[in-house]
């Protein structure tokens, strides 16, 4: 834990010393007020850790509550104007060079005189200036709109899937999967009680809940949940694990999941029947189970363990990463969430250096995989460029 500590203050004063010395380091402030804003920014990225901590640590009240927001907020912020900050210095260093370069080899008078009327101290930190502020002001708007496209109730995303051989009665079988809820203290009970409304209109033969429910104990949580006991669906609603349960206690969430009506399928599957259809629903533990839980090793071939002949074989996964065992294993379709799409920028021009797919429909040898944005958030509540949704997975002939 030191060393955690060491390593992440270490990490947040660079940022905040980068930051700082690029928005402020031309402004008329003074050095004390500089080294204020400074560890200012070290605070606020340290906030939703602490948050965390006291969390996990039994600590749940309203003041809490509100700094959780606070905090997040302000690291959404923070991430804006770091990457803002990051893409207009990258512009500006060709630039830079190419005005030293001419510099170096010599230009005509005119030239030269040009380049030093631009190069005067005080129109330069002007125009530093103003285009710093204006970083802040774009940073800001951002993240104004990025809350509230987090906060919209999910928009369905209808996504049909070709299966060759599909059988006639399975033709239209529809999962509709919600994911990545993050049910916290920025996300409620009101906004379970949106999606479960939105669910409850999609007919759905099974609904899928593909991990990373909460980030919070059952004691703390179990009231803002209760709402999805109210999901309905033809033949049963379905459960696995995500990372983020493991963080929160899986075993409690297990078990409070199974209490309001989900299967939870650990490495398990059921089969169902449409006239003489048969369609395999399988479920494994997250890629990472294993770390925390020795007998939550995700195993996409134990889940087939005693099956027999079916129609359709379709795997619920959350971390895209089970594609390659789901593949080897034999399956038709793998639904999974766990990358938000990248949630918002810069965000999501990494998430696929961790994942081999970050969005949408994809086939990979024999078997296609969907992979949500996410029905909630995580984090930040910011969305930008990557909507959370509702998906309605429809079953048709190839």
């Amino acid at each position: 834990m030191v060393r955690f500590f060491i390593i992440f203050f270490a990490i947040a004063a660079l940022l905040a010393g980068y930051i700082t010395w690029r928005i402020f380091g031309k402004a008329s402030f003074s050095r004390r007020w500089k080294m204020a804003m400074a560890v200012g920014i070290v605070a606020t990225i340290f906030v939703p850790v602490l948050t965390i901590i006291l969390r996990r640590s039994g600590f749940d009240n309203p003041g809490l509550h509100l700094l959780t927001w606070a905090g997040y907020l302000g690291l959404g912020f923070l991430s804006f104007v770091f990457s803002y900050v990051v893409i207009r210095d990258l512009i500006w260093m060709p630039l830079a060079a190419a005005k030293w370069f001419k510099k170096r080899i010599g230009k005509a008078a005119q030239g030269r005189q040009k380049i030093h009327s631009i190069d005067s101290p005080s129109r330069r930190g002007f125009l530093v200036n103003s285009m710093n502020y204006g970083i802040l002001a774009a940073a800001a708007l951002t993240t104004g709109y990025g809350v509230s496209e987090a906060k919209q109730t999910p928009e369905v995303k209808k996504v049909p899937v070709a299966i060759d051989n599909l059988p006639p009665e399975l033709n239209g079988f529809r999962i509709v999967q919600i994911t990545d809820i993050h049910v916290n203290p920025t996300f409620r009970r009101a906004s379970v009680e949106e999606i479960v409304a939105v669910v409850n209109t999609l007919e759905a033969d099974v609904v899928a809940l593909t991990g990373d429910l909460v980030d919070g104990s059952v004691e703390q949580l179990g009231y803002d949940v209760a709402p999805l006991a109210r999901i309905q669906s033809a033949s049963g609603n379905f459960f696995v694990t995500g990372n983020h349960e493991y963080y929160s206690g899986v075993v409690e969430w297990v078990e409070e999941v199974r209490r309001l009506g989900f299967t939870v399928l650990l490495n398990e599957h059921q089969v169902l029947t449409r006239g003489r259809a048969r369609l395999l629903l399988a479920g494994v533990t997250d890629y990472r189970g294993g770390n925390f839980l020795p007998s939550h090793r995700s195993d996409a071939q134990k889940a087939l363990n005693g099956s027999p002949a079916v129609d359709v074989k379709i795997l619920l996964a959350h971390q895209p990463k089970s594609i390659f065992a789901a593949a080897r294993s034999g399956y038709d379709l793998q639904i999974s969430g766990h990358t938000h799409g990248g949630q918002f920028f810069p965000w999501n021009l990494l998430v696929g250096f961790a994942q081999p797919y970050v969005y949408g429909l994809h086939t990979h040898e024999n078997t296609q995989i969907y992979v949500s944005r996410g029905t909630g958030y995580w984090g930040p509540p910011v969305r930008v460029g990557s909507p959370s949704e509702i998906t309605l997975i429809e079953l048709v002939p190839a």
